[in-house]
């Protein structure tokens, strides 16, 4: 069984990204989005107009001063090679997410990195926070829009 990583949350956290569960090259990396073909950095620099350095600590810096939380839906799985479609028939263990929601942080948005976590996460888990599906980060997505991020994450540069 391979394990995910820790959230990265604080109480000022207003919005939850959820990925399905860590490449083998962020594994390796040991940080979310570690495969530098991944989107998920420079949609953050497009977003913000601010360049992410390639460093987990200034990273995880980079979320918290953005208010933005970021987990996996899952938690641990056996998970050998890093396809979602994989995932959704491995043997998974489901993250619990109480910690992350109201009242302990501000979150009041989920937005699902891709199908796989937005499955995954509604099939599992009930809550009232609004949770949108966008297209991923992944670099084996051909219909990835840096505009629809752009769109839901805006309100967090107020």
């Amino acid at each position: 069984m391979f394990n995910g990583f820790e959230a990265v949350y604080n109480n000022n956290s207003k919005v939850l990204i959820l990925g399905s569960f860590p490449s083998v090259k962020s594994r390796e990396y040991g940080f979310y989005y570690g495969n530098k073909q991944n989107r998920f950095w420079r949609m953050l620099e497009f977003v913000f107009n601010e360049k992410i350095e390639d460093n987990i600590d200034f990273k995880k810096q980079f979320l918290l001063n953005h208010n933005i939380a970021l987990f996996d839906v899952v938690v641990q799985s056996d998970l050998k090679g890093s396809a979602d479609i994989s995932l959704e028939k491995s043997d998974c263990k489901i993250a619990d997410f109480s910690f992350l929601l109201p009242p302990n942080t501000d979150i009041n948005k989920i937005i699902c990195n891709g199908k796989t976590s937005y499955n995954l996460f509604t099939e599992n888990i009930k809550t009232n926070i609004p949770v949108i599906y966008l297209s991923s980060t992944s670099p084996a997505n051909p219909r990835f829009s840096f505009e629809e991020w752009k769109k839901e994450l805006e309100f967090l540069k107020n």
